[in-house]
C-alpha cells in the first residue's frame, strides 16, 4: 500500500476531499519521521511500536569480490507490532 492508496482508501470510508486527507497523512507521516528523528518511540496503540536502535561496527563480505568490508555502525528504525496485529496476522 502506497501513502496515495491510504489516501484514496480513507477518502472512500470517510468522504473529506482528498486534499485535507493528504495533508492529514503527510503531518502523520511527518510527526512520526521527527519524533523517530529525536530517537523517541511511536507507539501506535492496536498496531505497533517504531523504535530506534544502534547497530554497531560488523564484519561484512562484498558479494561480488567476496571481500571483507567493515560496515560501519549506525543508526535503524525497527518496528515491534502489537499483540492485537500478531493476533489478527495468526488469523489470516
Amino acid at each position: 500500500m502506497t501513502k496515495a492508496d491510504l489516501v484514496n482508501f480513507i477518502f472512500e470510508r470517510v468522504g473529506l476531499p482528498k486534499t485535507e486527507i493528504q495533508k492529514i497523512v503527510e503531518t502523520v507521516f511527518d510527526t512520526m519521521k521527527e519524533a523517530l528523528i529525536e530517537e523517541e518511540i511511536v507507539k501506535i496503540s492496536g498496531f505497533g511500536v517504531f523504535t530506534v536502535r544502534m547497530k554497531g561496527k560488523r564484519l561484512g563480505r562484498n558479494p561480488k569480490t567476496m571481500e571483507a568490508v567493515e560496515i560501519k555502525p549506525r543508526k535503524v528504525v525497527t518496528f515491534r507490532p502489537s499483540e492485537q496485529l500478531k493476533e489478527l496476522m495468526k488469523k489470516q
